[in-house]
């Protein structure tokens, strides 16, 4: 499957959710490589050696996608309903994701170091994207009228369950995963992700920090 960037589908509905708040800042569990590029969001950390890194995202605006390259380690962000860029591997939009006709794998190990050979996963473990039209937040203004508007795309359950919001309690519940993902992208390379957080330091939500292994070997 070749995940395309469609237009906007807009539709109403009764859920209300509140995004001000959350139970605290997650702190990253690896001792990442100090090997920074100076950059404040995309690739600011890459360990060549080692094929670690991190990556940081402004996701903060409803109306963007951000589409993540790691063979070439470029970050390009698009509008909603906008082409996708012709290259590029995963996406985000706010806590959402997608990706270029991959497949994600809930891994259960602790470590970079500890993942099991992705090769030795039976395929059906494997979780593809999905079309959705009640998924990509789009537009949150009406909320407190019961109103919000979703965009119709392409989104991986299984990679979006890196960040849990749990909206039955005021306010909201965040809760991280801290699960690493196996992304199989479609030249048949693997991936290994991470969210490390979801805040920046002054704790507003939407700035995402994902530490990355490609390829896994």
């Amino acid at each position: 499957m070749n995940c395309k960037q469609t237009g906007v589908f807009l539709s109403g509905a009764t859920l209300l959710l509140s995004l001000p708040a959350c139970n605290g800042i997650f702190e990253g569990i690896y001792d990442m490589p100090t090997s920074e590029t100076g950059n404040e969001y995309g690739f600011i950390l890459i360990d060549e050696e080692a094929r670690t890194g991190r990556i940081h995202i402004d996701a903060t605006d409803y109306t963007e996608w951000h589409y993540v390259d790691l063979h070439d380690k470029q970050l390009t962000t698009t509008r909603v309903g906008d082409a996708a860029p012709e290259t590029w591997d995963f996406a985000v939009h706010r806590y959402d994701t997608k990706t270029n006709g991959g497949t994600v794998l809930e891994s259960q190990a602790g470590s970079f170091d500890a993942l099991t050979v992705p090769e030795s996963v039976s395929g059906e473990q494997w979780t593809a994207d999905e079309w959705t039209t009640d998924r990509i937040t789009v537009d949150m203004s009406q909320m407190m009228d019961g109103i919000i508007l979703y965009a119709e795309d392409y989104w991986n359950p299984c990679l979006s369950r890196w960040l849990d919001v749990d909206t039955s309690t005021m306010p909201p519940i965040y809760t991280l995963s801290g699960t690493i993902y196996l992304l199989r992208l479609k030249d048949g390379t693997f991936a290994a992700l991470r969210l490390a957080n979801f805040m920046n330091d002054a704790a507003v939500k939407g700035y995402m920090t994902i530490d990355y292994l490609y390829p896994v070997e």
